[in-house]
């Protein structure tokens, strides 16, 4: 299949005064293919958001990144935003209500984007966006062209945040946490349109979330994070029936829905650590319940454990 992103050794660092200060991002590699669902799963801080804004060249002000990011076949500047941005590669944002200007109605708004991506006669850019709009299951299209963000409910908005991610047809779309700010039911019809939405048009999605059932759901392949590592990747069935890595199976066992009614949930002790600039070894080492003394001086890499299945710890296949 077409290969649409292809991330290779992320590094991403933050400087102060010209001092090291942290590295969040310590390597990371990732493919995506025209069709393909990538999730990137992982607790708040192991690098999946920078991750992401590295791929469209957004990282925040003094941010150090090095690695390549090839999107479509050509290789980005990784210290300036993406050329292909809103053209070939798209993002929904996590909080629909911060998302939109207020004091502009929705369509004003999309047509800005068609217009700096796809400028046309202003009657065309308006059929197109209300076409979007339906595409996206959004209930008379010409009232919301014609609404401001504020009068419109929170998955509706998601629903125009696709729209307007989608409005330029790319074949790459990253969606960031695009479920936080939603209830459980509008969740679940959110995910559904988005994998409808790639059946009809074949774009890839890199989806950034740290919701299990989420990537259970709708993703094809998984990566999980950890300390800006990815330390399990494979087919989404196959990591989620039988995890390798002590983290990820620490991350399953903490789903409620793994546990009988009354019984206390369990969590993995400890938490990411904060600044890996000091870490030695495994950097989950720490919380880990199979450490043993080697842990501590030995990052593993990511090692082959199967068919399209890898793993970085160094007791995997241990019983």
């Amino acid at each position: 299949m077409n290969e649409l992103l292809r991330i290779e050794d992320l590094e991403i660092a933050f400087t102060e005064r010209g001092r090291l200060t942290n590295r969040p991002v310590r390597g990371i590699s990732l493919t995506i293919s025209a069709g393909d669902v990538l999730g990137v799963v992982g607790e708040t801080g192991c690098g999946k958001s920078l991750t992401g804004l590295a791929v469209l060249g957004m990282l925040p002000q003094g941010a150090q990144p090095s690695g390549r990011v090839v999107i479509d076949g050509v290789e980005q500047r990784l210290d300036r935003p993406s050329p292909v941005r809103g053209d070939v590669v798209s993002i929904v944002f996590q909080n629909p209500g911060t998302a939109f200007n207020p004091v502009f109605t929705l369509g004003h708004q999309l047509r800005a984007v068609l217009r700096r991506h796809r400028p046309a006669r202003a009657a065309v850019m308006k059929a197109h966006i209300l076409e979007y709009f339906g595409h996206v299951g959004l209930p008379d299209p010409e009232r919301v062209f014609d609404s401001y963000p504020h009068e419109l409910s929170g998955g509706m908005l998601q629903r125009v945040m696709i729209a307007q991610a989608l409005v330029t047809e790319p074949k790459l779309l990253i969606l960031d946490e695009p479920t936080t700010a939603l209830d459980v039911t509008i969740a679940r019809q959110i995910l559904q349109l988005v994998l409808s939405l790639r059946d009809r048009f074949g774009f890839g999605v890199l989806l950034i979330t740290h919701n299990l059932g989420v990537v259970q759901e709708v993703c094809d392949n998984v990566a999980v994070l950890y300390a800006g590592r990815v330390i399990e990747y494979g087919p989404t069935d196959e990591v989620l029936r039988d995890p390798a890595h002590p983290y990820t199976r620490g991350l399953l066992e903490a789903l409620p829905a793994r546990h009988e009614h009354g019984e206390p949930l369990h969590a993995i002790r400890g938490s990411v650590p904060a600044n890996l600039l000091g870490v030695t070894g495994c950097a989950f080492a720490a919380r880990c319940p199979r450490v043993i003394d080697v842990c501590h001086q030995v990052d593993p890499d990511l090692e082959p454990i199967g068919v399209l299945r890898e793993a970085a710890c160094l007791r995997v296949g241990e019983s």
